[in-house]
């Protein structure tokens, strides 16, 4: 394994500081700084860049980030246990690493960012990734505060995200995030990469935010996605009954037939659906 920086092996500051993965924490710590190195570039250019990092743990891909010249990284970290071993890599990297010992779910980045914007780069707690990535593609307004992520995920996951019409592994998710962000798995990381090793393989994922999405609803378009995939199974018009619309007409947007199943419904087939909703949403509170 080649040595990134002058700190010591991973594997000594988890030793030196106690620190033990976590279950409740959803913590899997990746030790190769050559992994984390490559996820680091994933997010290239580098150069210049802010990059916001949840969950770091003992600072593997922090190191990474940093040893490939970003300009800064605000790491957030809930686990109080890993402060000073982050604490060790700041000394290391002077004035360019922030350390918040926050959650991740509740934690606003604007005040650091100082209107800058930012890459999201981490290797995600299973237990709270999907939550935190739903939370940032809901971002408003949009364009976001960050302009590209490259997320670890489990593999099953991964699928999920990048998935597109006639794909086994789509839903809502795929619908969401492909709405607003083009989306791609870069390289998987086998179990025995991590410690302790999670039970699935791990696939590193970019999503780089769609400048302008086609214009719809978010709430609309999540509420018909919810719908139809939550009876996918069914079709159109029945699993769209409720919504409170005729399916007939929001398929008719989308100019599909309403015995059409969700799976083979295309993300733009959806953002018409979900404009479709609006408007008679919109007539409805207009009648006395």
């Amino acid at each position: 394994m080649t040595a990134i920086d002058d700190l010591p092996p991973l594997s000594d500051v988890i030793r030196r500081f106690e620190l033990s993965a976590r279950k409740s924490l959803g913590q899997n710590f990746l030790l190769d700084l050559n992994l984390t190195s490559r996820i680091a570039r994933a997010a290239a250019p580098l150069e210049d860049a802010t990059i916001v990092e949840i969950g770091p743990g003992p600072g593997g891909l922090t190191r990474a980030l940093l040893a490939q010249g970003v300009k800064r990284v605000i790491a957030v970290e809930r686990d109080e246990r890993a402060i000073p071993a982050l604490e060790e890599i700041a000394q290391r990297y002077p004035g360019r690493l922030t350390i918040v010992n926050d959650d991740a779910m509740t934690f606003d980045p604007s005040p650091h960012l100082n209107g800058e914007r930012a890459k999201i780069v981490a290797n995600l707690p299973y237990n709270i990734a999907t939550v935190l990535l739903i939370d940032w593609l809901c971002a408003e307004p949009w364009p976001p505060w960050y302009d590209m992520m490259v997320l670890m995920f489990q593999r099953e996951v991964a699928e999920r995200i990048v998935a597109r019409e006639n794909d086994d592994a789509y839903g809502r998710l795929g619908v969401l995030a492909n709405w607003r962000a083009e989306t791609k798995i870069l390289f998987d990381i086998a179990p025995g990469a991590f410690v302790p090793p999670p039970k699935v393989t791990s696939s590193v994922v970019r999503l780089i935010p769609r400048p302008a999405p086609e214009p719809c609803d978010r709430r609309a378009l999540e509420r018909v996605a919810a719908a139809a995939f939550g009876q996918r199974r069914k079709m159109l018009r029945q699993s769209l009954k409720s919504l409170g619309a005729d399916p007939a007409a929001l398929a008719a947007a989308a100019g599909v037939e309403p015995t059409r199943r969700a799976e083979t419904i295309p993300v733009s087939g959806f953002v018409a659906m979900a404009r479709e909703l609006a408007d008679i949403a919109a007539a409805k509170s207009k009648t006395p």
